[in-house]
């Protein structure tokens, strides 16, 4: 079992590197999410794969994004004007049906398409500031806080760790905090190790591959 023995004084911190040397570098379809310097191409990918991955797992929502790809409709732009007309919404819907709730995963993707319309593309939603940003994401209707801080740091390099049912399973598991609630374990990881965008994807990521594996 993972981290059988004692752990040190920073547990999360051990923990990164017992994950880090377990497994490597993230893979799979995380070569993306972690990818170091995106273009504005794939920081949109991610973007739609954050909406398209709720209540599905990864192989569905792959299938989503090759059918978005074949269509050449893989970017913000397309699914905004896709969502402009009921006929080009029902083939958006289609090409989204692998990954589950299609009708209603067409209105979010739609919702996230016009907000970054609104704030001239992911290009300038990277220079607003964190606390701005997220708080917008989050009203926007289909993006809660596991969403908004996946698109946050995955898509737009920002510093800030993401919380999901897999981390809070390995929390639980390893008696690293008394509460699961999302902010107190959000603070716990941001407390405990540098703060960088990159080492939290990598982290984030290493989770959910030990969780699954």
């Amino acid at each position: 079992m993972l981290l059988s023995r004692i752990m040190p004084a920073n547990k999360i911190q051990e923990l990164y590197r017992e994950l880090r040397k377990k497994h490597g570098a993230p893979a799979g379809q995380w070569q993306l999410w972690c990818k170091r310097n995106k273009t504005k191409q794939e920081r949109e990918e991610v973007i739609i794969g954050a909406i398209l991955t709720q209540n599905t797992n990864w192989r569905n929502v792959s299938k989503a994004i090759a059918n978005l790809k074949k269509a050449r409709a893989c970017s913000l732009s397309k699914i905004r004007r896709l969502g402009q007309y009921s006929r080009e919404r029902t083939k958006l819907q289609e090409m989204i049906r692998p990954s589950g709730f299609y009708r209603v995963k067409a209105q979010y993707l739609v919702n996230i398409a016009d907000y970054f319309f609104e704030i001239n593309g992911v290009s300038s939603a990277k220079k607003l500031k964190l606390a701005k940003i997220r708080k917008q994401l989050l009203a926007l209707k289909g993006v809660g806080r596991e969403t908004a801080d996946s698109i946050l740091n995955y898509a737009l390099g920002k510093p800030i760790f993401i919380i999901d049912a897999y981390t809070k399973r390995l929390v639980k598991r390893l008696k690293l905090a008394r509460k699961l609630d999302y902010e107190h374990l959000q603070h716990l990881f941001e407390d405990k190790i540098r703060r960088d965008h990159r080492l939290y994807q990598d982290f984030h990521a290493l989770i959910v591959i030990d969780a699954k594996n």
